[in-house]
């Protein structure tokens, strides 16, 4: 045990977690791949094997805050979303700086994807998350600041970021794709609203401002298209998506 890694015994601590549990927890495939796992089983039967009398997860996890039959934004915050004061510090600095309120509710919503589902191109996945939702001109917003954040343009003052110097490195090279986007969202007529993102996004967090989530509540409510079955619920193109949150570890 002692010539383990770090990695090896948490992945070893959880796996005697999970035998001791009465249900079989498995990771996605791409969850595998992001801990630079080629050789991940998903063999049904041999976990069986391992776990003699446990089922797969094919329900609600335990282990999670339960969500309630019908989720609203609001509870997905509450109870499934990670930290989310970046965002909140965000929304709140374009509030102060009377930004329209969907331009608020954009800010609000532009890392949705890295606290509640993926990191990697957060920004086209934020958007599609909410496009059934929201204004078309929020969801363009948020998926144009994935590209725009990149982008110095002097005539607002935005800067690059140097937390990004201090994150990336100082050769860091953008994707091609990112590159294409920038062109076509440069001259597109919402590209300011991408850009407002961008301004009012909080590059370091400031520990002395704490921000509620119930000073946006107003805002959400006349802005966000809460689906009366719940988000996840509501046969929408995104509701598998917001499901996979409400149950990331289910089977199939």
């Amino acid at each position: 045990m002692n010539d383990m890694t770090m990695a090896q015994r948490a992945d070893a601590l959880e796996a005697k977690m999970a035998r001791e549990l009465d249900y079989i927890v498995v990771k996605s495939r791409l969850h595998a791949l992001a801990d630079g796992d080629m050789n991940a089983s998903l063999s049904g039967a041999a976990l069986q094997k391992a776990n003699p009398g446990a089922h797969f997860l094919m329900g609600d996890d335990p282990r999670l805050p339960a969500m309630p039959e019908k989720p609203t934004l609001i509870d997905f915050f509450k109870l499934r979303f990670g930290p989310s004061m970046h965002l909140l510090q965000s929304a709140h600095h374009a509030k102060k700086n009377g930004l329209p309120e969907k331009m608020i509710l954009a800010c609000l919503l532009h890392d949705i994807a890295v606290v509640g589902f993926i990191r990697g191109d957060h920004g086209y996945w934020g958007a599609q998350l909410l496009e059934p939702y929201v204004d078309e001109e929020v969801t363009w917003a948020i998926r144009a600041h994935q590209v725009l954040r990149f982008y110095p343009d002097e005539s607002v003052g935005y800067e690059y970021p140097q937390a990004y110097v201090a994150l990336f490195g100082e050769d860091y090279q953008l994707d091609s794709y990112i590159e294409e986007d920038y062109k076509r969202m440069r001259n597109h007529k919402w590209y300011m609203s991408g850009r407002q993102i961008t301004l009012h996004d909080i590059y370091s967090f400031d520990p002395n401002l704490h921000v509620e989530l119930d000073e946006f509540t107003d805002i959400i409510g006349r802005n966000f298209r809460q689906p009366e079955q719940g988000l996840g619920f509501d046969n929408s193109p995104v509701a598998h998506m917001w499901r996979a949150m409400i149950r990331p570890a289910k089977y199939l």
